[in-house]
């Protein structure tokens, strides 16, 4: 059985279409090359109701993994982690501890990053970065285990 995935950009510019988003594109190509199934993409502003409605929404549906991208920096507006804990079941530090140790070894900004990773029912919901060359490295860094907590989270391993 294979997994499925969606995508919920969270930026305030491209949500009103002054920016192009460039990393939810970037995502959907890494997930696709996994081998999980796309079957939603969303950009949505900062805005924090919205964030967690959409959040519940695709974990209601059971998609196994969610990805955000952007809203994880220092910004008034960057809420992106506070709306994701405020829905998740249960909090998996280890996945956003690892994205920022692995990246700091690129660029010390990483431990900037205010990303959370959690599982509210069988989804599993994991925080990047806006920028689409930080997407890409932080897919490499949790793509070796990724599969495993999902495996884990729908019972297939029970480990």
């Amino acid at each position: 059985m294979s997994y499925t995935a969606a995508i919920l950009t969270i930026s305030d510019r491209a949500s009103e279409g002054l920016y192009e988003d460039k990393s939810g594109p970037v995502l959907k190509d890494l997930l696709s090359e996994y081998g999980l199934e796309v079957i939603d993409y969303k950009i949505i502003a900062d805005d924090y109701d919205k964030i967690k409605r959409e959040l519940v929404g695709f974990a209601d549906k059971k998609i196994s993994l969610v990805i955000t991208t952007g809203g994880t920096g220092f910004s008034p507006r960057d809420i992106t982690p506070e709306a994701t804990e405020a829905i998740i079941d249960r909090r998996v530090p280890g996945i956003s501890e690892a994205m920022r140790v692995e990246s700091a070894k690129i660029t010390p900004m990483a431990y900037l990053s205010r990303a959370t990773a959690g599982i509210r029912g069988k989804s599993l919901i994991i925080n990047f970065p806006g920028s689409p060359k930080a997407c890409k490295e932080n897919f490499e860094i949790i793509s070796p285990f990724l599969k495993h907590g999902l495996d884990t989270i729908n019972g297939r391993d029970k480990h």
